[in-house]
């Protein structure tokens, strides 16, 4: 369903009535497009304390223009390298750098401030380095006009390419207020084609019939990828609509089947690159009128299938070294919501996974182990939600709209790339830094 209080605020009498009544002011947003691949202007790179990173390479393959002088009047980006904040001094370097700036970035902008990981030997440090994801996401909350505003902790810039790539791109239109760990452990592997990072690998979408795993099924197929299609055999006939259209092929199977990795793994003799866990389902009630029936089939889809299945092609060795595994939490399972216990818990628990596999999958089979977790996000299920509750969802966040589709399909393509293996271990929130949880 169309988002006609975001359509109204963009005609010169909606910013006017809007701006009086101090109603929220959403801005459309810039996503990726083959025309508008970029975004509209340059990069302007900040410093606040000594640092050790060598950026200057690195920040000119991620994008934008580099402007290192400052001369631009309007930068589309701005990266601020604080990982040598280590005091509450040298913190006021971060102020310093972006209070002067902030004002003149581009609507749908970005600004990327740089962290160094806490060392718990050194508490001033920690302290400091904390700070940095409390400003984050405070300036994250006030900076408006569809810009986004997140946070990296790294130790090398090399390692973390691939991240800034995204998050300095319009494929990051709705992630904003987050914190990412980039490990050094894992070296970043250059794509043949930065276009087509994807090129020569095989994914696999549960789920992928229609809505958000159709989304990141197409986004993987631009990608360059061999897609497979999985839904259930009541979907049969828009898998194989979509499959044919991206030149993958369809797997039909209940995902819930105790034998379904098994079954996977003999369909793909060849192996794995990409498995990305979408399937899920919703019985919504509160827990006083929720039957077992309900509990345990959200439970059953979304989080036991996830397990069985994934041990399973690790089991199997179906998931080839390099590989990654991609699977969708949701703010429920981060903050809560009425009337979703099932389903925060079976949500809640991919977290769970995420956090103790991640480790575990790429010291033993070279595999990193992510997460998406939407939140409001434009879909045939939330336009069936009642009126005001939908218009809530929309609005509660620091971008004041719903997410689209593709935009958990984007964070889901960053995640899988061959590029992204020092990312392990992260559930990045798709939500446009929603309120809940936040």
């Amino acid at each position: 369903m169309p988002d006609r209080y975001l359509s109204f605020t963009g005609t010169a009498p909606g910013r006017f009535l809007t701006r009086r009544l101090g109603l929220p002011q959403p801005a459309a947003l810039h996503r990726w497009s083959p025309d508008r691949p970029a975004l509209d202007g340059p990069l302007l790179p900040l410093t606040a304390g000594p640092s050790a990173l060598d950026l200057a390479p690195v920040l000119a393959r991620t994008g934008p223009a580099v402007d290192p002088a400052g001369a631009a009047v309007r930068p589309a980006a701005v990266v601020l390298d604080a990982t040598g904040v280590r005091d509450v001094d040298t913190l006021a370097g971060v102020h310093a750098a972006l209070h002067p700036v902030v004002r003149s970035v581009v609507p749908s902008g970005r600004i990327v401030v740089l962290g160094a990981p806490l060392d718990p030997a050194d508490h001033h440090q920690s302290a400091a380095q904390q700070a940095l994801e409390g400003f984050t996401r405070s300036l994250g909350k006030e900076i408006g006009g569809g810009r986004t505003v997140n946070l990296v902790r790294l130790t090398d810039a090399g390692a973390a390419e691939s991240t800034l790539r995204f998050l300095l791109s319009p494929r990051s239109a709705y992630v904003s207020g987050q914190v990412i760990d980039v490990l050094a452990a894992a070296g970043p592997v250059p794509p043949a084609d930065p276009g087509r990072p994807l090129a020569g690998r095989t994914a696999l979408v549960t789920g992928a019939a229609r809505g958000i795993g159709a989304a990141v099924a197409e986004t993987l197929a631009r990608d360059g990828a061999r897609v497979v299609v999985l839904d259930v055999p009541q979907a049969a006939q828009d898998a194989r609509r979509l499959a044919d259209r991206l030149g993958g092929t369809a797997l039909t199977l209940d995902i819930t089947a105790a034998d379904a990795g098994e079954r996977i793994a003999a369909e793909l003799p060849g192996g794995l690159d990409v498995l990305v866990h979408n399937a899920g389902v919703t019985r919504d009630r509160r827990l006083v009128n929720m039957p077992a029936e309900r509990w345990s089939s959200v439970l059953d889809v979304n989080l036991a299938s996830v397990l069985r299945t994934t041990d399973a092609l690790l089991a199997e060795g179906t998931l080839r070294p390099g590989g990654r595994i991609v699977a969708t939490a949701s703010i429920a399972g981060l903050a809560g919501n009425a009337g979703q216990t099932n389903y925060g818990a079976s949500k809640a628990g991919i977290v769970g996974l995420v956090r103790s596999l991640a480790p575990r999958a790429l010291a033993e089979h070279g595999v990193t182990v992510n997460a998406v977790a939407p939140g409001f996000i434009e879909t045939r299920m939330t336009a069936a939600v009642p009126l005001f509750i939908r218009e809530a969802g929309r609005r509660m966040n620091s971008l004041a709209q719903g997410g689209l589709p593709v935009d958990v399909a984007e964070t889901t393509a960053w995640l899988a790339d061959p590029a992204s293996g020092a990312v392990n271990g992260q559930v990045v929130r798709v939500c446009g830094q929603s309120l809940l949880g936040a």
